[in-house]
């Protein structure tokens, strides 16, 4: 067979992307990996080879500048990149994330003023929907902006912004004052345009500093504080108040199944691992790949790899088709999210104590398989989400 996680059916022109990447991996990020993560450093050196190669403007129409690729090719890079390194599928997830907003639902003066710019990597996304207090329950938002006059005034606190420090454009969702009976009608985006760095980055905007955390180092995660922030209504996403709920959620799915794609990139990794270090151990006098409790686990690992990479490369095929896909990307964010957790820890239990050990790899993706289990809503969600579509399509009758 095949090695695992191939994909049937790519174009010319995709298969191109995916080997030059492919190469990118191998040579330019597993090599720093270690370091920069256990440094906790920004891969500057990676992110600038990323613009070269036009990764940043991937889905970006060519009209705009960009490469115009497709959700599917987008997710088969993400799973590349995530394979050297998750942090690095987090300088761009978001980034595309906030790009495919403001391509589906941008005014023409949006598109033609950011677009551009974002393709070629010299603005950079960053989402923020969570608070201190709320993560999925959206509704339930407190940050505020209030109209006065052509601006608004933003105040409130935001939480968990991957590239809060090192992007300058916010995809921000507010509370506003539409009227709306239901809540999720009272909530606005705003594209928020702000310097890079940390502090009082703008009059009434403050970036803290970076979050510590357990794994997912070198990509900064951060708070956003805003107090009194002046913001022009023109930079209300798609010009009109109250849409903001559906604007986010669209980029939610798409975001599920980025994260399916790098939580297969880390289970790949994992796997590749396993197979090799299980072919160079010995004991007993042969290679432990050669002991059936080794081997077992080897062919279940691969077989989890290999279902949940089909399960992402469907959720990315239904979203490009112009299809709804939540209930897909929720399941295969669900499937590959538990999937990579349950491969990584089978290849740190076949490196033994040397997993325990940073000088090996696999102890960092132990650290890194976690925050797929929460990252663009927990396990819990994905299955609210499932089963809401699936009764929704098997209505009883009765």
């Amino acid at each position: 067979m095949a090695r695992l996680a191939q994909t049937a059916g790519l174009t010319d022109v995709q298969q191109e992307i995916l080997a030059t990447v492919r190469d990118f991996v191998d040579k330019e990020i597993i090599p720093h990996a270690q370091q920069l993560e256990h440094d906790d450093a920004y891969p500057q050196d990676i992110v600038d080879g990323m613009k070269e190669m036009g990764l940043f403007g991937l889905t970006i129409p060519e009209e705009y500048g960009g490469l115009g690729e497709s959700l599917l090719t987008y997710a088969l890079v993400v799973e590349q990149i995530a394979r050297g390194w998750m942090s690095v599928s987090g300088v761009i997830n978001t980034h595309f994330i906030v790009a495919h907003m403001v391509r589906h639902h941008g005014t023409e003066e949006q598109k033609k003023s950011l677009l551009p710019r974002m393709a070629a990597g010299e603005v950079r996304g960053s989402f923020s929907m969570s608070e201190p207090d709320l993560g999925s329950d959206v509704a339930a938002i407190k940050t505020r902006a209030k109209r006065d006059g052509d601006e608004y005034v933003i105040d409130g606190a935001k939480m968990w912004l991957t590239n809060g420090g090192s992007s300058n454009l916010i995809a921000l969702l507010v509370k506003t004052d539409e009227g709306a009976a239901k809540a999720h009608q009272n909530l606005t985006a705003f594209l928020v345009e702000k310097p890079t760095g940390f502090g009082e980055v703008a009059p009434g905007l403050t970036i803290p500093g970076k979050i510590d955390k357990m794994g997912y180092k070198g990509v900064d995660t951060t708070e956003a504080v805003f107090d009194g922030y002046r913001i022009p209504a023109s930079a209300v996403l798609g010009g009109a108040p109250g849409k903001g709920f559906a604007q986010m959620m669209d980029g939610v799915e798409v975001g599920r199944v980025n994260v399916a794609a790098r939580a297969c990139g880390i289970a790949i990794r994992a796997f590749e691992l396993a197979v090799d270090y299980a072919q160079q151990r010995q004991t007993f006098g042969k290679p432990i790949a050669q002991h059936q409790a080794i081997a077992f686990k080897l062919a279940e690992m691969a077989t989890k790899v290999e279902a949940a990479h089909l399960m992402m490369v469907n959720a990315a095929r239904l979203k490009d088709s112009g299809e709804r896909n939540d209930v897909e990307a929720g399941m295969a964010k669900l499937l590959a999210s538990e999937y990579c957790a349950e491969v990584t820890q089978e290849s740190f239990r076949i490196h033994g104590g040397y997993g325990y050990s940073k000088e090996y790899e696999i102890e960092r993706l132990m650290r890194e398989a976690p925050f797929l289990l929460i990252g663009e809503g927990t396990s819990e969600i994905q299955k609210t989400i499932i089963s809401r579509g699936l009764l929704r399509e098997y209505k009883s009758r009765g």
